[in-house]
């Protein structure tokens, strides 16, 4: 009797262990499956809100918050997980939802466009001494230099003001603006977006100062 116990212990031991590695597999392979997708860009003429939302949960809110005809997406930009809502045509309209979704749900939002072809100004390249630093609160317009330093000068002749140099999600962009006047960023991302430049409007505190002047030559 004693080994027919024993027995039935290791059957059912055994069935547990299977079970288990059955289990991680499944987990694994569902994991492997919803890995995250790149954000897809603009459409040109089209204004995006990347609504950072790091968790399912914040998923959740972010959704039940707003109306079913609008579409979200979840995806990747640069180190966040986002959920991207498009189709705004103005920058006013991608503004006021901004303001919503912070205000209701509680999360901040990047505001961003597709950018036209900007013409090459001549050869002015940006020198850098870096000199990281917390750049603070309030609000930063970020531009992509897209690995033409050159476009430091067209920036500053846009903005009407000396740019600076940071990183934001651990990539380096040109600081067109740092402001807590909130209409006064959003004039500046939409007079950088006009302008055929690809700007991004985010949280100041999430953005690090590497110059506060970029000195063009």
């Amino acid at each position: 009797m004693r080994a027919n116990f024993v027995q039935r212990v290791k059957t059912v031991s055994s069935a547990l262990v299977i079970a288990i590695a059955s289990l991680i597999n499944s987990t694994t392979f569902v994991s492997a499956q919803q890995k995250i997708p790149v954000c897809q860009p603009p459409n040109p003429g089209e204004y995006l809100l990347l609504v950072i939302s790091p968790t399912a949960e914040y998923q959740r809110q972010l959704r039940s918050a707003l109306p079913n005809e609008i579409s979200t997406t979840t995806c990747q930009y640069l180190t966040d997980t986002v959920t991207r809502i498009g189709g705004f045509n103005k920058i006013e309209d991608a503004n006021r939802w901004a303001r919503y979704i912070n205000n209701i749900v509680g999360l901040s939002a990047i505001i961003t466009t597709r950018p036209a072809e900007v013409a090459q100004q001549p050869a002015t390249v940006p020198t850098v001494s870096y000199n990281p630093q917390p750049l603070g609160q309030g609000y930063a317009v970020l531009v992509d230099y897209f690995n033409r330093p050159e476009l430091a000068n067209s920036v500053q002749q846009v903005v009407g003001s000396n740019i600076g140099f940071a990183s934001y999600g651990q990539r380096p962009y040109l600081l067109a603006t740092h402001t807590s006047n909130q209409q006064q960023a959003y004039n500046t991302l939409q007079k950088l977006n006009e302008r055929g430049f690809f700007a991004i409007l985010v949280d100041s505190r999430k953005v690090i100062l590497l110059r506060s002047a970029v000195r063009l030559q």
